[in-house]
């Protein structure tokens, strides 16, 4: 499909972003780098900021969905 608009085209960043086999892999480097061995409180932090990330993400898609191109799979009605 043909990008519609500039939110059509973030749609599809956020959503390649979440779904990225490369951004999981990332994720465990920078895990690698920010949780030492057996360091539980340094573990639990990174898995909330993680899930805080992934949810702010979330959001930005959500917030475009009734802007999408109507004929978009995702598209919804605001309301």
């Amino acid at each position: 499909m043909r990008a519609k608009s500039v939110v059509h085209v973030e749609y599809e960043v956020f959503k390649r972003i979440l779904d990225s086999e490369i951004i999981a892999e990332s994720l465990e480097d920078i895990r690698m780098d920010l949780v030492p061995t057996n360091d539980s409180v340094a573990e639990k932090r990174f898995d909330e900021g993680v899930k805080s990330a992934s949810q702010y993400i979330l959001n930005l898609l959500e917030r475009r969905r009734h802007r999408l191109p109507e004929e978009h799979e995702d598209f919804q009605v605001k309301g």
